[in-house]
């Protein structure tokens, strides 16, 4: 009967490995720390904030500075503006990506080099901010939701990426049996290529999905009305205008825990403001490592 021995490490080896894992939990530390410190000081009362107190965990549990931020208005419509742009604008994002990479994949596509040459120099060369504008502002778009998703509605570096996972991974020979079966190109994307391709779609998503989310200076030049500024916007005059007085929460005398109720604020607008892209992350965290890898590459 054969015994499966293993290798057994150097202690080199088990040198190098162990100073491989300090170095990891290191860069860990490093990355993880100033998230919990700005989410343990949103917790935390003015006061615990202006002292330094505030380490690792709350002090001084608080809702205070969420109490503050949510008292106005406008950081709800900020959340409900965004959250139409990033659903509509991811909508509008993967179909223009999948409509255009797709073809782009296939060896038989007559002229996809010269689109793809057309596809590249738009990341090299763009027009400029002013003549972006004018277009905007010709097709009637200026000051509407429109303008928040459609000039941003094609990525180059997506439709790249959706391009070779298609190459790579969708066998041209599925396409040759689903045409003799009488499907046509439109019944095969929708019933093969895009049931394949959840791993490349989870990536697209996530990546417009934050590119929406976060979007700020498309809605700083093309958006004049109040009631549709996005979260971004918001929360800019927020901190930069200070168009929320919270002084009032706290006795005029009591200088510092004004300070301390502004830094407070400080963190409960990261916090507001991240989270609900952090939530999308553990649903698509299993496609992402995949579909980015796979996507990438080849081509």
């Amino acid at each position: 009967m054969n015994r499966v021995t293993a290798i057994r490490e150097s202690v080199g080896d088990r040198i190098f490995l162990g100073l491989i894992y300090i170095f990891l939990f290191c860069v860990l530390a490093v990355v993880i720390y100033p998230l919990i410190f700005i989410l343990s000081s949103s917790f935390s009362s003015p006061q615990a904030v202006t002292s330094g107190r505030v380490w690792l965990w709350p002090v001084d549990f608080s809702l205070m500075g969420y109490k503050v931020i949510f008292s106005n208005p406008a950081i709800l419509t900020g959340y409900m503006n965004s959250f139409i742009y990033t659903v509509f604008g991811v909508t509008i994002n993967i179909v223009m990506t999948v409509a255009i990479a797709y073809p782009l994949s296939k060896s038989t596509f007559v002229g996809r080099n010269v689109i793809m040459m057309i596809l590249v120099f738009t990341i090299l060369f763009s027009g400029g901010l002013i003549p972006t504008y004018l277009t905007v502002k010709a097709v009637g778009i200026l000051d509407t939701r429109w303008a928040m998703v459609l000039p941003g509605a094609l990525a180059v570096f997506q439709v790249i990426v959706a391009r070779t996972f298609f190459q790579s991974t969708i066998p041209k020979e599925l396409g040759e049996a689903a045409e003799l079966d009488g499907c046509s190109d439109i019944g095969f994307l929708w019933r093969v290529v895009l049931p394949l391709s959840k791993a490349i779609l989870a990536v697209l998503i996530l990546f417009y999905a934050v590119g929406n989310w976060n979007a700020y200076f498309d809605a700083l030049i093309y958006l004049k009305s109040p009631e549709l500024y996005p979260l971004q916007i918001i929360l800019r005059n927020i901190l930069i205008l200070n168009s929320i007085d919270a002084s009032s929460l706290v006795d005029a005398n009591q200088m510092a825990a004004r300070q301390g109720l502004r830094d407070l604020l400080k963190f409960s607008l990261i916090v507001v403001a991240t989270v609900p892209i952090l939530c999308i992350y553990p649903f698509v965290q299993k496609f992402f490592v995949q579909g980015i890898m796979i996507g990438s590459i080849k081509g």
